[in-house]
């Protein structure tokens, strides 16, 4: 079955597809800019030296003209383009290697090694380093863990990023532990969307895969969610052979009667959670299941840095997804950068290369000098990530150590 599935995949129709350039830079090094451009449809080059040529755009198929820069943003530095002509507008950083759960796919049965609370960026140097990236022309900034919500200051530092210029979107992702009393204030404090991590209905199963207890609580935070405006509500699902593919399309009806997007995820290899291809669930097999069940089921038109394939049920309130890492890479589309909590920065989630942003800040760097370090990691950005089997072999951190 996985083969069929497999082979299915190199003929499908969501193949990445070349877009209208849409940008065009000016001025030199990391400090030089990215602008919008006024006509959508043919330009000539512009004579100017500081004019560079067009860059080209990529994304998904069936997808839109970004709508997340705009003339509103800061302008989009040279530091946050890489050698593809990729934008970098979206942050996600770690505030946190612990966490309250132990769940399979993320930390080894074992454990791992913590990084020591000194070696953790403090609030102000992630204030410092985001508000480096949002006046570069990062719009977006999600904070992630361990458990983000652990973190004492977290409050903080939403009301910091919150308030600076440019940034239009602070996400949080969350295992919902501990989200149900803390949301009302974080959403005071400028918290404008969260992914809740759920990957089963049954107690017995969550309790299984997380070695802990809490699964009315997560539920608890969901419902919470929506009850204070959140729309809508994303719900990660990762999907294991064995474990819960017997559930997606019971996860596909809560979408029926609330606003929750659920988002199923092809599983992922890391260090420690023991991945092997015959857990992982394809694209292809998901969808099938879901419209086998749900047929009247539709392609919704995907942004193009979408990393997920967006689908509604007609008659739901809610929307249906499923990334695709491992079977249909959104490389060509990526927009994405991390900051872990020990302040290594990280331009792909799967590539083991990383640098420290915490010691040049540590040692007195200033702006310029974080800037030309940033730029220098983003220029060595691959085109794509390795491939499933690839990735599986090389070395890189446990997800916890990451962030999700």
């Amino acid at each position: 079955m996985m083969s069929r599935y497999i082979s299915k995949l190199t003929t499908s129709a969501h193949r990445f597809r070349k877009f209208t350039p849409l940008f065009v830079g000016v001025g030199n090094g990391s400090n030089s800019t990215i602008k919008i451009v006024e006509d959508e449809g043919l330009c000539s080059s512009s004579s100017s030296n500081n004019q560079m040529s067009w860059i080209k755009w990529y994304g998904t198929c069936i997808a839109k003209l970004p709508e997340d820069v705009s003339k509103d943003d800061n302008p989009v530095s040279q530091m946050l383009v890489d050698s593809f002509g990729r934008l970098h507008t979206y942050l996600r950083i770690s505030l946190t290697e612990r966490c309250n759960l132990r769940c399979q796919y993320c930390m080894p049965a074992e454990g791992v090694d913590l990084t020591s609370k000194p070696q953790l960026l403090t609030r102000d140097e992630i204030l410092r380093l985001a508000n480096l990236f949002v006046s570069s022309g990062v719009n977006k900034i999600r904070l992630t863990g361990g458990e983000p919500t652990i973190r004492k200051d977290i409050e903080d530092i939403c009301l910091g990023l919150s308030n600076m210029k440019g940034l239009k979107k602070l996400g949080i992702t969350t295992n919902g532990i501990t989200l149900s009393t803390k949301l009302p204030k974080l959403k005071q404090c400028g918290l404008t969307s969260l992914n809740i991590s759920l990957d089963t209905l049954i107690p017995a199963k969550f309790e299984f895969m997380t070695r802990r207890k809490g699964h009315h609580r997560v539920l608890d935070s969901i419902n919470t969610a929506i009850e204070l405006g959140y729309d809508p509500v994303k719900v990660n699902c990762v999907v294991m052979r064995g474990f819960n593919d017997d559930e997606i399309c019971d996860f596909v009806e809560l979408t029926r009667e609330k606003p929750i997007n659920i988002r199923f995820i092809e599983f992922m290899p890391f260090d420690g959670n023991v991945w092997n291809v015959k857990k992982l669930v394809p694209y292809a097999e998901m969808y099938d299941k879901v419209e086998k069940q749900f047929p009247s089921i539709k392609r919704l038109q995907d942004h193009p840095t979408e990393t997920a394939k967006n689908f509604k049920v007609d008659g739901h309130k809610g929307v249906v997804s499923f990334i695709t890492s491992m079977t249909e890479h959104f490389c060509a589309g990526c927009n994405r950068l991390r900051i872990l909590a020990d302040g290594n920065f990280k331009v792909c989630l799967f590539g083991p290369s990383e640098v420290s942003l915490r010691d040049p800040i540590r040692s007195g760097a200033n702006d310029d000098e974080l800037r030309e370090i940033i730029e220098a990691a983003v220029k060595r950005k691959k085109a794509s990530h390795a491939g499933m089997f690839d990735i599986a072999k090389t070395a890189n951190r446990p997800m916890i150590h990451i962030g999700g």
